[in-house]
């Protein structure tokens, strides 16, 4: 693994909340993925022990709205939390277990946790950055209602 792919070390991913940051497609399309550790290896410190999951930043109900606004995203019982529509998703498999996207996946890509780090290993993705897209536009909407 190259120091190009090193997302963050592994004590940077919060074990009850995520790790945002920013990755590239080979078009070039910029996207925001978050880290999550699994609820069953959250509290563990051997690495061996410890699984980090990776999925794009994007509710499956309203895919403009994020899970991570930027501070982490809401966990409850071991699970994220859509904090605009109430929506669960598995740490481990990206199932939404409850709300208004019930039974969708969120997109997820690879990663690898070696030597104390976490790495991006998706051939479809390019590690750009650390924290979320700066591009001015506001899309973490407050609001459940469609204009």
């Amino acid at each position: 693994m190259d120091s190009d792919s090193r997302i963050a070390s592994l004590t940077d991913v919060p074990t009850e909340s995520t790790f945002l940051f920013r990755v590239a497609t080979e078009s070039g399309e910029r996207r925001e993925a978050i880290l999550v550790r699994d609820g069953r290896s959250a509290s563990s410190t051997d690495e061996g022990d410890i699984d980090v999951h990776c999925w794009l930043n994007y509710c499956q109900h309203f895919t403009h709205i994020k899970l991570d606004k930027g501070t982490g995203a809401a966990m409850r019982n071991g699970e994220l939390v859509c904090e605009n529509h109430g929506a669960y998703f598995e740490p481990d498999s990206g199932v939404c277990t409850f709300g208004p996207c019930e039974g969708a996946r969120l997109p997820g890509l690879e990663v690898t946790v070696r030597d104390g780090g976490v790495y991006l290993t998706d051939d479809e993705y390019e590690f750009v950055g650390p924290g979320p897209i700066d591009d001015g536009d506001d899309l973490t909407s407050t609001s459940n209602v469609e204009f």
